[in-house]
């Protein structure tokens, strides 16, 4: 019998819709109205002017080290806003500006990288899971989440992130095919900013898009500008209303660059050039989205400035709170870490606990020293 092709229902476009000047393509431009593109705006900008605080907080020694979020704000506030407060959100580690719009308090954020437990406190009323570190281990959350939905169902939908080097992991496969096979509704959002670390794309794999890697699932995929929110919500509202109709998980690949290292303990000039950071920088999401709204009439350069003055307000609001609450008698008390993990405290816990205990005890009349070792405790026990 001779060789016949396969005929594969999903093909990968690529879409962008707002240019790095500002222009728009008026066909493909979303419906939203004044007060839809201010909110973007707003959290956005409050995310960047965070990052920006957070570094200048971990340089001081305020909180410890972290990974900056600049420059990624289109591709989760974009895909952050297709969704309804009822669905749910699992993020990775740079989605700050998703988690401002959700309800994360910034002083919340600041705890977490400080080192307190207390920063993975979910806000009530809030369906978010907190920052997960060790990368695409969240898809599987996601996904689990997805097929819970399913067996109840429930008509929510769940957005998960993660970085080029997480697709590179054993649980992106894992999530996407448990996903696909019960249809879940999980929209799976690639923040791919061409650097694992110190590893660039090309060194991760031989395929041309990360969003391609959907047509071995069987799901939509597709790569977006990841500097451009606008292409980032309507590819995401698209995804969104698949998944909400019960056709299953999405693959969004959204392609961006990060300009900052990778982490504040990184030092990105020992693999890669100035001259590539400085041609991304050009392209900002946030810089092309402002020329954008300027250029709509939804504000004008005076705005701006006025915005820019109201977040930088709130943030030194929000700094002040967060060194307030780490001061604070409940915050410097190590036993509460052994409050919010169990139920039912097991044995050996229990042991450490009392432990830890006699030991607070005996060194409650060594002064200063003493309060030390229990806030040691406290932050990295």
């Amino acid at each position: 019998m001779p060789r016949k092709p396969i005929d594969l229902p999903y093909k990968i476009e690529h879409l962008s819709i707002l240019d790095e000047h500002g222009d728009v393509d008026k066909e493909l431009e979303p419906k939203l109205s004044a007060d839809d593109l201010k909110k973007m705006y707003w959290f956005m900008l409050l995310a960047r002017r965070t990052d920006e605080r957070m570094l200048n907080l971990q340089r001081q020694g305020r909180i410890g080290t972290f990974p900056q979020t600049s420059g990624h704000e289109a591709i989760c506030m974009g895909s952050i806003f297709a969704i309804k407060s009822t669905d749910w959100n699992v993020p990775a580690y740079r989605e700050l500006a998703g988690m401002l719009y959700r309800g994360w308090p910034i002083e919340t954020i600041l705890l977490y990288w400080g080192g307190y437990e207390e920063g993975n406190r979910i806000p009530d009323k809030v369906n978010d899971l907190p920052y997960c570190v060790p990368v695409a281990s969240q898809l599987l959350h996601a996904a689990g989440i997805g097929m819970a939905m399913n067996i109840k169902g429930d008509k929510n939908v769940v957005v998960t992130y993660f970085g080029d080097g997480s697709s590179s992991e054993g649980d992106f496969h894992e999530a996407l095919n448990f996903a696909s096979v019960f249809s879940a509704p999980v929209i799976f959002v690639c923040e791919n900013n061409q650097y694992a670390i110190s590893v660039p794309i090309s060194r991760q794999m031989k395929a041309e898009t990360i969003a391609q890697r959907s047509i071995a699932y069987g799901i939509p995929g597709i790569r977006v500008d990841g500097n451009d929110v606008l292409a980032m919500y309507v590819a995401s509202a698209e995804a969104v209303e698949r998944a909400r109709a019960g056709h299953g998980p999405s693959l969004i690949e959204g392609l961006t660059y990060r300009v900052t290292p990778h982490t504040t303990a990184d030092d990105p000039k020992k693999y890669r050039s100035e001259d590539e950071v400085k041609e991304w920088v050009n392209r900002d999401c946030l810089l092309r989205f402002s020329k954008y709204l300027v250029k709509k009439g939804v504000y004008s350069e005076a705005d701006l400035k006025k915005v820019d003055e109201e977040v930088d307000a709130k943030i030194k609001e929000a700094v002040k709170r967060f060194e307030e609450l780490a001061k604070s008698e409940e915050l410097l008390d190590p036993m509460a870490m052994f409050d919010y993990t169990y139920a039912d405290i097991p044995p050996f816990l229990q042991e450490q606990r009392d432990e830890l205990s006699g030991l607070l005890k005996k060194e409650s009349g060594s002064g200063s020293e003493g309060k030390k070792q229990a806030e040691t405790a406290r932050r990295h026990g």
